[in-house]
Parts: structure tokens; sequence; C-alpha cells
């Protein structure tokens, strides 16, 4: 029982925060109002700019946040001990993930739904602009680099994910179709998307589409790169209603009923017990086998400050910031919205990656196949987390959550192949959601910093005015990435198609430290417009300061000392990733500069050209 104590404190835990301290937010500190005109409507233009419903932006939202993130974090995490994984995704959720994501959002709806890059060239100044975009652009560049890796890699593991995965694309163009020109109710289209969906994952891996299945699972890492990058160029450029909305809607569906399963399957094998083990028939007991809390797991880095970037999404992740104010803020038709969509999502994240680490703890204990042998209980375990290094892998992250959540299903009554099947319809369409929303994010970001070197008397002289365009963004961010990831692998000298398709993992180690990084910068930028409309900064003193810390803190330690087993970026003569960790710390001194001498002067002196109606001073200047 004591598992499904835990799952039910952690949910009701988040449901109190969102109708107390989410409440508090929206409406003491933000102070949202359904009289404001939000961007979708004020600048309304039937691609990037469009009134959507709370449900289907929710979806949205919650699928591009996520991603495998709050999956592969706590899955390793674990190693340091289930106590400081859940503390870190319960609290950091509550009081510094969600205030994060729904901080950014609002901060976007005041401000024409434009990036948080943008935005610091307002609060703050024109430098620290130019700075915080180039930081986006490099964490932007690493997902698209790596993403398609990702699902390549679940894809190989799960071939009955393939089909299910790929037939929600056309799905939600005529879901997306049809809502737009029938202006419909969404309860059909959702209940038959829902339909469609699980027959997919129940009868999508037999006769026919086995075979088509196991021929896409034989593709090359490379070949799932192309075409995963062409299909986020067109996601990117096609207007939001007819692809990424319905499909993140749908998906969402999915995902949310995928975890109410868990939470069934948990619930099942709290009270009956696992499935009954191959070839007998006592059910096992549902137990946590893995250790409270161990400092010193095998190769593994010292818990502080390893566990804050290796547990981000469920916790708190820079990335969000990102969809707050890039996608999600152009959506939104009524500002008290916003808690639900930005609040409310990053709670519903912190309870799957709460999920996670029950499935990972005590599901692998009800049986698991490793290596061609079936064991149970703290077997199972030490079987999967011997060592920092094999539980560290993609692959074997991923199958502890699958097969450790497949086990909850199980207990239930559902057959084994759609148990997995489902888990890895979960996993890929998570990945598939953030990639698609992360090239629109990049091309945000391209068209904000082509916009810096446009002439300021208007004149059409702007040298890279072709990465203004839509097109012409999307293309440089999908090239960008795709030379990034047809590099070579790490370790390999040679070209091939073998190898191509995996480059992203050269840059892969700057990830964790760098979307953390971003997170705190973000904190400033919120806290910049807050402070200069004499609002309350206190309760983002501490987030922000420990997310600026403890990236620098992982990051210098990375470069210098290496981690755990890991020799520093240095020794192992990794020179791209010492040059982009350098001038990432570079970037962020210099930003916390600029923030240090201009915060004193700020307090209560609204921005030179602010996009929302305060009654404060105007400021003079912000060069």
């Amino acid at each position: 029982m004591e598992v499904l104590i835990i799952a039910l404190l952690a949910g009701l835990g988040f449901i109190a925060a969102y109708h107390t301290y989410g409440r508090w937010l929206g409406h003491k500190i933000f102070a949202l109002s359904a009289k404001a005109v939000c961007p979708s409507c004020k600048l309304e233009d039937g691609v990037d700019y469009v009134p959507t419903s709370k449900g289907v932006v929710f979806g949205h939202h919650f699928t591009s946040i996520a991603g495998t993130g709050p999956i592969v974090g706590p899955a390793i995490a674990v190693m340091w001990g289930w106590v400081p994984a859940l503390l870190w995704v319960v609290l950091g959720s509550i009081f510094i993930g969600a205030v994060h994501d729904f901080g950014a959002l609002v901060v976007s709806l005041r401000n024409n739904g434009q990036t948080v890059g943008d935005i610091a060239g307002r609060v703050m100044n024109r430098r620290v602009r130019l700075l915080f975009l180039f930081v986006l652009f490099m964490a932007l560049t690493i997902v698209l680099a790596i993403f398609g890796l990702v699902i390549a890699s679940v894809f190989k593991m799960y071939p009955a994910a393939i089909f299910p995965c790929l037939v929600q694309i056309p799905l939600a163009v005529v879901i997306g179709v049809w809502l737009h020109r029938k202006g419909v109710n969404l309860f059909l289209p959702s209940l038959l998307a829902l339909g469609i969906m699980y027959l997919t994952v129940i009868f999508g891996d037999l006769g026919f589409l086995h075979q088509m299945n196991a021929f896409m699972q034989s593709q090359t890492v490379f070949t799932w790169v192309v075409i995963l990058l062409v299909y986020s160029y067109i996601a990117s450029v096609l207007p939001v209603w007819t692809l990424l909305q319905p499909r993140d809607y749908i998906n969402s569906l999915q995902l949310i009923s995928a975890l109410g399963l868990i939470v069934a399957g948990l619930f099942g094998a709290a009270l009956m017990g696992g499935a009954p083990v191959p070839g007998g028939t006592e059910r096992p007991t549902l137990e946590i086998i893995a250790p409270a809390l161990n400092l010193a797991p095998e190769g593994a880095p010292f818990i502080f400050p390893f566990l804050f970037i290796t547990i981000a999404c469920g916790a708190i992740s820079g990335f969000h910031c990102l969809v707050s104010s890039g996608t999600s803020s152009k959506q939104i038709q009524s500002e008290p919205d916003a808690r639900f969509v930005g609040y409310g999502s990053m709670l519903t994240e912190g309870f799957l990656a709460t999920l996670v680490i029950l499935a990972c703890t005590a599901g692998l204990g009800l049986g698991s196949d490793v290596k061609g042998e079936f064991l149970t209980g703290e077997n199972a375990w030490a079987a999967r987390y011997a060592s920092w290094g094999a539980a560290g892998a993609l692959g074997a992250k991923v199958a502890a959550f699958v097969d450790g959540s497949a086990n909850f299903l199980k207990s239930i009554g559902i057959p084994p192949h759609v148990s997995l099947a489902l888990m890895g319809v979960l996993v890929a369409s998570f990945a598939g959601t953030t990639l698609d929303t992360a090239c629109r994010l990049q091309r945000y970001v391209i068209q904000e910093l082509a916009g810096t070197f446009q002439n300021q008397d208007g004149s059409n002289t702007n040298p890279l005015g072709f990465l203004t365009n839509k097109h012409g963004a999307t293309l440089f961010a999908i090239v960008i990435a795709a030379l990034v990831a047809t590099a070579p692998a790490p370790g390999q000298a040679d070209w091939s198609l073998a190898t191509a398709g995996k480059g992203g993992m050269i840059l892969w180690p700057l990830f964790g430290a760098t979307n953390q990084l971003l997170a705190g910068l973000a904190f400033l930028v919120i806290t910049f417009h807050l402070w200069r409309r004499g609002k309350p900064i206190w309760f983002l003193v501490f987030p922000m300061v420990f997310m600026l810390i403890m990236p620098m803190w992982a990051m210098l330690v990375q470069l210098f000392l290496g981690s755990g087993d890991s020799p520093s970026w240095i020794q192992s003569g990794n020179w791209i990733v010492v040059f982009v960790g350098l001038a990432t710390i570079a970037l962020e001194v210099w930003m916390l500069i600029e923030a240090a001498m201009m915060f004193p002067k700020a307090k209560g002196i609204l921005e030179k050209h602010a996009l929302d109606q305060v009654d404060a001073k105007p400021m003079e200047s912000t060069s």
C-alpha cells in the first residue's frame, strides 16, 4: 500500500497547490482578467495567432513540454534514491516549475505573444535580448538534432508503437480541418479520435501492419532524422489549427487516458498484486525495491548539483518557457485560461514524473525480462540499475519506465503486448510533439534574431531578410539541425549511413545544464517584468537564484573536473562542447552583470514601448 499512498498524496498535493498557490499567483500577482484582449485575438492571423479553447491549448502545451524529459530524467535519478527524486519532483513542480511556466506564459500574453528572449530586450536591454536569443538558439538546435535519434531509438525498441504514432498525423489533419470549418463541439471529435487511437494500439501490429512496423524499424537513424525533420518543417509552417493543435490535442487525450490507466493499474497492483509471473499463479506484491537514499551509486556523479539537472522536465525545465511564450501565448483566448494551461500543465507533468519514479522503483519488481531472464523484486532492480553507465543509456531509461508501468497495466488484465505498445506509444508521442513544437519555436527565435538587423529607418535592406520569412527561418533551422545530427557520432572518426543521425550526441552533454540555465534566465525576465510594475517578487528570488547557481555549478564541474566515471570535457578533448559550454557561461555572466546594474534603477519604472497598460512612469532608455 505504500506505493499507492505515495501516488495519492502526490496527486492530492498537486490538486491542492493548483487551487491555492496557483490561484494566488493568478489573482494577486498576475491579476488575470477576462476583460483583457489576448494576442490571439488582437493579432489573429490564422497561422500562429489563433484564438483557441483552453482544453485544446492545454493539450498542445502539456504534450509539448512533457516530451521524454519527465520519463528519462526520473528514470535515472532514482539511483540517488527514490526519496530525493520524489521530493524534487513534487516540491520543484509546485514552487518552481509551475511558477516558471505560468509566469513566462503571462508575461508573453502581456507582450503580444513574444518569446521571453524578445521580451528581455524590453524589460532589460537590447544587448540582453541578443544574448538570450543566442542561448535559445543553441538549446533548440540541440533538441532538434537529438530528438530524431530519441524517436528512432524508441521505435527500434517498441516497433508496435510505429503505426499508432504515424496514423496520428492524418487523423489530426482531418479533425483540425473539421473543427476549423464546421465549428463543431469538441466532444464528438475527441471521442472519435480517442477510439481510433486505441484501436491502432490494440490492432496496429497485426498482419500487414506488423510487416510495415518491422520495415520501418529496420530503417537507419539517418533515415528517421531526415523524415522527422521534413515533417517538422511542414508542421512548423502550416497554420497551427491544421496539424499542431489537433495532433497535440489528440495526443493529450491519449496520454492523459494512459496516465489514468497507469493509476488504475497502480490501484490494482497495490490491492491485488501484480500479474502472475510466467509459469505460476502467485501474484507478486507491489513494493518499493529501490533504496530510499543512495549518495554514492556506482559511477554516478554526486547528487548535488546533478539531481537538479538530471530531473528537468517533471520538476522544472527551461524549454517550457519557450513553449509558454512561443506557441501557447499565441493561442490562449482569455487570460484566466493561463492558470489552467501554464500552472496546471506543469503539475500534470509533475504527476507523470511521480508515476515514472514509482514505475521504476516498484513496478519493475513485479517482473522484468532482462536479457532473456525473468526477474522479480530486488533482482529486477539490480539488473537494471547495476551502475550509472548501465542505467544512463537512453534505451535503459525508457525500458525501465515502459516495463514498470506496463506491469501496472498487466495487473488489471490488460494483455502484455497491448500494455507494452501503449507505453511505447506514450513515450514516442511525447517525443514527437516536442520535436515539431521545437521547430516552430526555433523559427520564431531565428525570425526575431534576423529582425534585429532591420534598419531603424524602415528601409528594406536587411541582409538577413530571408530569415524573417517563416519558410526561410524554418529551412535554416532544420538545415542546421540536420548538419549537427548527421555529423559522425561521438567516437566515430568516419561518416557512414550507420553512424549518421547520431551527431547530436556530441552536444547532448550540454543540454541538461543549458536547459536548466535557461529556466533561471526566464525567471530573471519574469522578475524584471514584475519589478518594473511594482509587483511583489519575493516568491521568485529563491527559484531564480537556485536555477542560476545549480546549472552553472554543474557545467563548471563537467568542464573542469568531470562527474562520476566521466572525465571532464577538457580531459576528453571534446573541444566543441568545451567551446559552447564556456560561451554559455560567458553569456550567463554577461547577462547577470547587465541585470545587476539595471535592477536598482528599474523598480516601478515601466520599460520604454511597454505593450501592456500599467499606471507607471515610462522609462527613459533601455539601451
